[in-house]
């Protein structure tokens, strides 16, 4: 099963896919997937009050957390309804069994077309962000991604990537290290942030075999309303 279509858009959530177990949004650049210091309300929060009125359920509503997307990423974040999903898809994830496809846009092409990126990352928690080294070093994780250039733009690059593993900001730091940071992202080296202070990496395409029925979900997230994603499409 393909889905490419949003299914339903109310109060700024954009719905992908939905069952009795799982629940699949294309998130906002801004907007955060787990609540955090900052106090402003998490996406979680906003799928769960979605849930509370389409269904009128009362009480609390049971939402799990798969995965995370940086804040100024958009595309494909994965929620559990059940506890009985939850756990079934924490596996398949930790096993690497649901295959991630991203679209980024960066300033300076790689010097190869398609290549595998391996490298160990080292998170800085003081400024949150991620540092990518050619070598093992002590505390760092490996980190592993392939991209292919599938198109040019006037003045920027588009860029497919497959993630084989799942670091913090893994390919926001890869790219960067290669010397072509993604646009937008003032964090790993690109020269000015976005107006809207989202940066131009988008989790496209999200597919798995589903944790209770078993059928094979393909979600493709639609592109942020930009001239830039719309450049991508044509």
């Amino acid at each position: 099963m393909t889905k490419d279509k949003i299914l339903s858009h109310k109060n700024n959530l954009q719905v992908l896919y939905e069952d009795n177990h799982i629940i699949i949004v294309n998130k906002r650049a801004g907007d955060i997937v787990q609540g955090d210091r900052t106090g402003d309300k998490p996406l979680s929060d906003v799928v769960k009050d979605y849930i509370k009125d389409t269904y009128n359920k009362p009480g609390n509503v049971y939402l799990g957390v798969v995965h995370r997307l940086d804040r100024p990423t958009t595309g494909i974040v994965l929620f559990a309804k059940t506890s009985k999903a939850l756990p079934r898809l924490n596996r398949l994830f930790a096993e690497k069994k649901a295959q991630k496809t991203y679209w980024a846009v960066v300033k300076n092409a790689p010097v190869k077309t398609a290549d595998t990126l391996i490298n160990w990352l080292k998170k800085n928690p003081k400024n949150n962000k991620s540092t990518a080294y050619p070598k093992e070093i002590n505390d760092s994780k490996k980190a592993i991604l392939h991209y292919k250039l599938i198109k040019s733009l006037d003045n920027y690059y588009l860029l497919e990537i497959e993630l084989e593993t799942g670091r913090h900001h893994q390919i926001r730091s890869q790219l960067s290290h290669i010397g072509s940071p993604i646009k937008g992202d003032l964090k790993y080296g690109f020269d000015r942030s976005n107006k809207d202070a989202s940066i131009h990496l988008h989790a496209k395409r999200l597919q798995f075999i589903h944790p209770v029925s078993k059928e094979k979900i393909d979600i493709i997230a639609p592109l942020p309303d930009d001239a830039i994603w719309k450049a991508c499409e044509h």
